[in-house]
């Protein structure tokens, strides 16, 4: 890997990696155990950050593929896809079921949990080690 695309495709990688540990682990789930905030304040801020999150997630994505493209080791390619395809299936999949979701509840819906949730979760989770495996990869080329 030549020292430019290392260079970025380290600071890209730990730049998402970063920023998916601190929304979605921590003020997501923090968000709705503050006081006064309810389920649909919670939703409505929750939208908000996650549209910016997965915009700036997108630019990210295209910057590590294009670092990885031009100078990335063979076994960087793999991570760097799984976590591209993870957030294309976030956005593309699982984001339009609980924006619709959540268009209801804040429209004074009372629905059950989403399973939907626990999905987009699970991805995150995936690309949280994609991402540790591409850092990894990268850092030590």
């Amino acid at each position: 890997m030549n020292a430019t695309s290392a260079a970025v495709a380290t600071a890209v990688t730990f730049v998402w990696l970063g920023m998916v540990l601190a929304i979605s682990f921590l003020e997501a789930p923090l968000k709705f155990r503050s006081p006064g905030v309810t389920v649909p304040i919670g939703l409505g801020i929750g939208r908000i950050v996650f549209r910016a999150l997965n915009r700036v997630e997108a630019v990210l994505a295209l910057a590590a593929i294009a670092a990885v493209a031009t100078g990335g080791p063979p076994a960087s390619v793999v991570p760097t896809a799984v976590a591209a395809l993870l957030l294309a299936v976030q956005l593309l999949v699982i984001r339009p079921g609980l924006n619709r979701r959540s268009d209801r509840v804040l429209a004074g819906e009372t629905l059950p949990r989403s399973r939907a949730h626990h999905f987009y979760v699970a991805t995150e989770l995936v690309k949280v080690f994609a991402l540790l495996a591409l850092g990894t990869e990268v850092l030590t080329t």
